[in-house]
């Protein structure tokens, strides 16, 4: 491919720089591109191509090109043109918006870049969760709002260098003065799923359009694209609106869910959790137990017989199990990890860890981490948990977790935690179909939770036994199901360690 020929049409660029020993190449493996590679991409209203101006240990760039099909597009918004004028429809045809940057360049991420947008990469798994030397650039960007709405969309989100530059109407005549699109550079230091994140849910919110019909799903969509970042941005309002197209009903929805967010991560308001945004009290009691009470309980219950003294809580939120783990001395060891800065920060105030005495502080620790990633830190521990964790992985990151606990770290016992579906049934305040929290990717059955982890036992070298957590329904079976992994064989006898 020329790249002469197409560099003026050139949607999106990423590129970062490096060393000998951390090559900026490593950018192939992050985005599952080969640098040497020009490689073309069926979309819905077009092709996308991906390859590399540049590749090199200093310096690699990627870009990707959309290609769209005008008649593809109009067809599949069923020919009609705005209020149906012919003029109208004749001007879909004929215009430049679908060639800027917009809901197309969005959804042909999704397409060329899953994994990448996903944080996934098995090849370079530690890669994948560093923040790297980013600059990213969109050559026609829409911006209703111009530059200055531009900065105050992503100068919060971390970037050093946020450069949006007004594109004349016409090069050659400037006194026609400038058009609604923009240049625009983005320079500083992001993971780059992150970066891929920001860009999937902004790139349409500048543009204050999409190509396609706004489903109840896209709630769903923007909280996990936003996750991390929107609901404590100061546009969280605009971003939201326009993303779902000016849809009172989504947006007011929307906006409510990252309230929670909001106030979950914050000291006004003391919550269990907000893995689950059901009413978890069982009503089998006059005084009925909170579900997250009993799980503790139950957690605490396995550890006790597991004779566990130095225990991981994998994913610890804001503290609520590390809390109850503190308060029992045979626990001399306790480890909090979790992706989220904010819940960690949460978790210490829970905890009150700066005004613990020495000897108690001695016994917890706190680590920003992602679980998908391998830490050898994590090794050599009695036991490890993952209370409510896996359902908010989506599936193909499963196998990542799975080997960095029990191929990894490897501890002698490992309770994993899990809605199970079956039971939604009888929550009365949950819509039929509904997972109990939107940001869950799935929701497994008690065999589908069996199925997993009878084969993960099965691989790493673990037994595992079922524990029911909460009233054992004889129709639906619990609402949380437990596994107990019991390490079978010896440490260092694997093959994933032999080999390392």
């Amino acid at each position: 491919m020329d790249r002469r020929t197409i560099l003026g049409h050139v949607f999106l660029t990423i590129s970062t720089t490096g060393t000998p020993e951390r090559p900026a190449t490593d950018l192939g493996y992050l985005l599952h591109k080969h640098p040497d590679k020009a490689q073309t991409f069926s979309t819905a209203h077009g092709t996308a191509h991906v390859f590399y101006p540049e590749a090199t240990a200093e310096r690699c760039t990627a870009a990707l090109l959309l290609e769209v099909d005008p008649v593809a597009l109009v067809r599949r918004g069923k020919g009609k043109g705005r209020g149906g004028a012919p003029d109208a429809a004749l001007a879909q045809y004929v215009n430049d918006r679908p060639y800027a940057a917009s809901s197309l360049l969005s959804v042909a991420m999704t397409t060329v870049f899953k994994s990448a947008l996903n944080g996934a990469c098995r090849a370079l798994p530690e890669r994948a969760g560093e923040a790297l030397p980013l600059r990213i650039e969109v050559p026609a960007l829409p911006a209703r709002g111009g530059a200055e709405l531009v900065h105050r969309l992503f100068a919060p989100l971390g970037w050093t260098h946020v450069e949006a530059v007004a594109v004349p109407l016409d090069e050659h005549f400037p006194e026609w003065g400038d058009s609604r699109y923009v240049r625009l550079v983005l320079e500083g230091e992001l993971r780059l799923a992150d970066a891929l994140r920001q860009l999937y849910v902004l790139l349409p919110v500048l543009d204050d359009a999409k190509h396609y019909w706004v489903a109840p799903d896209e709630v769903d969509k923007l909280l996990r694209a936003g996750e991390g970042w929107l609901a404590r941005h100061p546009e969280q309002r605009l971003i939201t609106s326009r993303y779902l197209s000016r849809r009172g009903g989504l947006t007011r929805q929307a906006m409510e869910r990252l309230e929670l967010v909001r106030l979950a991560e914050s000291d006004d308001l003391e919550v269990e959790s907000v893995d689950n945004a059901v009413d978890e009290t069982t009503d089998t009691e006059e005084k009925p137990v909170p579900l997250a009470e009993r799980r503790r309980d139950a957690i605490l219950e396995a550890l006790r017989a597991a004779g566990a003294s130095r225990v991981l809580d994998l994913g610890c939120g804001q503290g609520q199990l590390l809390q109850a783990l503190l308060k029992d001395v045979r626990f001399t060891e306790i480890v909090g990890v979790d992706v989220s800065m904010r819940a960690l920060t949460v978790a210490a105030r829970r905890l009150k860890l700066d005004r613990m005495g020495e000897q108690q502080a001695g016994r917890i620790t706190l680590r920003q981490g992602a679980l998908t990633y391998t830490d050898k830190r994590l090794k050599g521990y009695d036991a490890a948990v993952l209370s409510e964790v896996i359902e908010h992985l989506d599936l193909p990151r499963l196998p990542a977790l799975e080997y960095a606990v029990f191929g990894s770290a490897r501890p002698r016992t490992v309770l994993v935690t899990t809605p199970n579906v079956e039971y939604n049934v009888r929550w009365e305040t949950l819509p039929a179909g509904h997972v109990r929290h939107g940001d869950h990717r799935f929701e497994w059955t008690r065999e589908e939770f069996r199925d997993w982890a009878g084969q993960v036992a099965g691989r790493h070298g673990y037994a595992v036994e079922f524990v029911p957590v909460g009233p054992d329904d004889p129709e639906v079976g619990p609402p949380t199901q437990m596994a107990v992994f019991t390490m079978t064989t010896a440490p260092g006898t694997t093959k994933e360690e032999k080999a390392a």
